[in-house]
């Protein structure tokens, strides 16, 4: 409990959680006087970095580095646009089918939400759409990014929880798709609401040259979805192909990008890389700390007492996940809950680790967009110059899409299994 406690008053002090995690553990060993811990103490900050499947998430970052430099973003959307821009509030269904496309290449929500608000949102208000929506289907789009392969969630989930990081990518697929399709149905429904204007119709010619200046930026997206699904490549190999097809299109095919970049995006791609690295190697230790605590077995013991269920397991631990994503960012509250609650749901309930996992990643998505924290919110505020509340306001349907899908996933394991194990 004092080193709980320790923990807490850390967070609440504003220390950064990898070092939080760091300092728990070795709180934990001078309240114990477990001393002999010390000795393995490098050996299990380091061995959490030891994970062949971490070297895929360097590699995404680096590709969605290329991506922006090389124009290949705004190029997806231009061949969005040039395949559904046409209809009645066209536009607001371009800014999402160019979202999932993007979050096939980016799997980080800032990222994409920062790339897609220069993009998508000055094109919509150029058309007459409502500034605040513009910006609300934007940040909501960039919620497809950590569950549309490749996730950078889902790479570190699988890390965490040890599960092949490609399996974890086909068991997205299908909750990607019926988020797409409850933001699909949102769109129509402010459409109607807001009276979202018609978009002219695109000439056909100008139609062709679009989706032919596009073609090269949407090979990304292919290759590494198809080569991961087809038994090609490992995500990691995946991402190494994908990062070069994207310099190459950028240097050579839009000349957008020059020699002179590609230094600036290595950097930028390893500076990134370290912080999340670095809090994945204090997970480890967290790890640790709660094994010798037997926090799993406590923590099983107090959930058999409220429910043998496990729907109602996972209803009530969705509730929790609301309630963390709220005030911690994705990536660290997976380091939290993983290790806890992952040998419950295994071991008490029989929930598929892949089902848990593509819940986890899913519900904590939607902290990105909510307050007090939410990143991806104050990204796309910070963006706009709109105030975060407002924004945080009109996403409230999109989020209640998110939670039928949650609910939906957690009553019928198929949707997250079926396609994986098809396959």
């Amino acid at each position: 409990m004092i080193a709980a406690g320790s923990f807490l008053g850390f967070l609440l002090a504003g220390v950064p959680i990898s070092f939080a995690l760091i300092l728990l553990a070795l709180v934990y060993i001078a309240v114990t006087g477990n001393w002999i811990l010390l000795q393995s103490f490098p050996q299990q900050l380091f061995g959490g970095m030891e994970n062949y499947g971490l070297l895929a998430l360097p590699l995404f970052i680096l590709l969605g580095e290329f991506m922006n430099a090389g124009g290949i973003g705004r190029r997806l959307m231009t061949l969005a646009m040039a395949t559904l821009g046409s209809i009645r509030g066209g536009l607001a269904y371009v800014n999402l089918v160019a979202n999932m496309m993007m979050a096939s290449i980016l799997g980080s929500t800032v990222a994409q939400i920062t790339i897609m608000s220069r993009i998508a949102v000055p094109e919509m208000e150029r058309a007459g759409y409502p500034k605040d929506v513009s910006v609300a289907i934007t940040a909501a789009g960039g919620l497809l990014a950590p569950i549309i392969p490749p996730s950078m969630m889902f790479i570190i989930f699988g890390v965490i929880a040890q599960l092949p990081i490609g399996d974890l990518f086909i068991a997205g697929i299908v909750p990607g798709v019926m988020m797409f399709v409850g933001f699909i149905a949102v769109i129509a429904w402010l459409g109607r609401k807001h009276g979202f204007p018609a978009t002219e119709k695109m000439p056909l010619r100008a139609r062709g040259a679009a989706v032919l200046n596009a073609l090269p930026a949407a090979l990304i997206p292919i290759v590494i979805v198809g080569t991961i699904l087809g038994g090609i490549a490992t995500p990691t190999e995946a991402a190494a192909i994908a990062a070069a097809a994207a310099a190459l299109i950028g240097l050579f095919i839009y000349r957008e990008m020059s020699p002179a970049d590609i230094l600036p995006a290595f950097v930028s791609a390893g500076r990134n890389s370290a912080v999340v690295l670095f809090l994945i190697a204090a997970a480890q230790i967290f790890s640790w700390v709660i094994t010798f605590e037997n926090l799993p077995a406590m923590v099983a013991q107090w959930m058999q007492s409220l429910t043998t269920s496990p729907i109602l397991f996972l209803l009530m631990l969705n509730l929790l996940l609301l309630m963390l994503g709220m005030v911690v960012d994705p990536i660290p509250a997976i380091i939290l809950i993983v290790p806890v609650f992952l040998p419950v749901a295994q071991g008490v309930y029989g929930i598929d680790p892949f089902q848990f996992g593509v819940i986890i990643c899913l519900n904590l998505t939607m902290g990105l967009l909510t307050p007090p924290v939410g990143t991806g919110l104050f990204t796309a505020a910070l963006m706009s110059g709109l105030r975060a509340e407002r924004i945080a306001r009109l996403i409230m349907p999109f989020l209640a899409s998110i939670a039928l899908v949650l609910i939906l996933l957690a009553v019928f394991p198929s949707l997250s299994t079926a396609l994986k194990d098809a396959l």
